[in-house]
């Protein structure tokens, strides 16, 4: 338990061997539930997620015989606030799984293996990519018997720094946020060690999601270190969370139409010897298609269908005056080229036109976008440098 906050870490690992152990066994000894997420591994992740899930377990159980011996459970057990509160982390990590869970999404996607400890390994039946397993982890933390107050996401390839873990509770336990989220990009010592390819594409993807989710003041969108609380959590249609790579912009717009509050906590950037599974002619086609969609379900859900407000109009009309002039310029370039013929005054007028209505409808999408942004800035609180 973390300042009278029961906290479950949700860890998804695909192929992690190597790395999955000792993210287990770090994660702080605070945190009441680790749910890992194995997304059917071809390699030994599973074992080592079971292995170390004991190892954890019997550690714990090793601290709380010398606490009970010497009538200090409570330090002994690693309590993060030292007064008491481990007594229902420890009720909390006994209870079987199984109890809080009837016939459900959960069980229909994976094999939930018993609670050894803390820890509650979790196979997926098949592999559903990293939002897949994500997923899979906050349906568990939702229907388990007892479930938890905040929900953090920490990946298994050793880049995340789990003794940060209170930097991400601290502004949902104090009422802050909803949801946090880190950002690599603050510090530029960290900008620096990020791969060249790396900071470009995040760069874009940046921009992207600032105009599909709402949150225009969030970078680094892709970061899987997270965490939320459950009553947000339960607001947001986690069943139907999209699950590949781009399940964070997924989730952020998705938190938007629920009007939750978004912080970015600072963190750096670690890259070790883990190798990324992405394909990434595949995850652009895919996570274009998101952004796309996402952006036109929030303009639709939010500014007409929960509350009419005229941005929603406005995009509109920019994206139609803009699309008129970009086709209205291209058509004319083709009927010059294909006549063969030299620029004429009618070509330049059409050209001209073209230029013009592009520009009008660019204008409006920029004020659409800065009404957006003041529609959005109260859900945005100060970034944790």
């Amino acid at each position: 338990m973390y300042r009278e906050h029961t906290v479950g870490v949700v860890v998804p690992a695909y192929d992690e061997e190597g790395f999955v152990g000792d993210v287990i066994t770090g994660i702080p000894s605070f945190v009441d539930r680790v749910y890992v997420v194995d997304d059917r591994s071809t390699d030994g992740t599973w074992a080592e997620i079971l292995a170390a899930a004991d190892a954890t377990a019997r550690a714990g159980e090793n601290r709380d015989a010398v606490g009970s011996g010497d009538g200090d459970m409570t330090a002994a057990s690693g309590d993060a606030d030292g007064d008491g509160e481990n007594t229902a982390r420890t009720a909390l990590s006994r209870r079987s799984i199984g109890d809080g869970y009837a016939k459900s999404a959960l069980f229909a996607r994976a094999e939930v293996h018993e609670p050894i400890g803390r820890a509650v390994p979790i196979r997926h039946e098949r592999n559903r990519g990293a939002g897949g397993a994500v997923k899979t982890g906050y349906l568990a933390a939702l229907e388990d018997g007892s479930p938890v107050d905040i929900v953090a996401t920490i990946d298994a390839d050793g880049q995340m720094d789990s003794r940060m873990l209170p930097r991400f509770l601290d502004p949902i336990v104090e009422g802050a946020a909803e949801y946090t989220k880190g950002n690599r990009l603050l510090d530029p010592t960290t900008r620096e060690e990020m791969p060249t390819f790396r900071l470009f594409g995040n760069s874009i993807l940046t921009l992207l999601t600032k105009i599909a989710s709402g949150y225009w003041k969030t970078m680094d969108p892709q970061n899987g270190y997270t965490a939320i609380s459950t009553e947000a959590l339960a607001a947001v249609d986690v069943e139907g969370m999209y699950e590949y790579y781009g399940y964070c912009t997924d989730l952020l717009i998705k938190l938007n139409v629920e009007r939750a509050r978004v912080t970015d906590v600072g963190m750096p950037a670690r890259y070790g010897e883990e190798t990324s599974s992405i394909k990434y002619e595949e995850y652009i086609r895919k996570v274009s298609l998101l952004l796309l969609r996402g952006f036109l379900w929030r303009l639709k859900t939010r500014y007409l269908l929960l509350g009419f407000h005229p941005l929603a109009l406005l995009y509109g009309l920019g994206a139609l005056v803009t699309g008129t002039g970009i086709v209205e310029a291209v058509a004319t370039l083709r009927r010059a080229l294909s006549a063969k013929e030299s620029a004429t005054d009618s070509t330049a007028g059409s050209l001209t036109y073209g230029a013009l209505t592009t520009a009008v409808g660019c204008t409006l999408l920029v004020l659409s976008m800065i009404f957006d942004l003041e529609a959005n800035e109260r859900l945005e609180a100060q970034t944790r440098e």
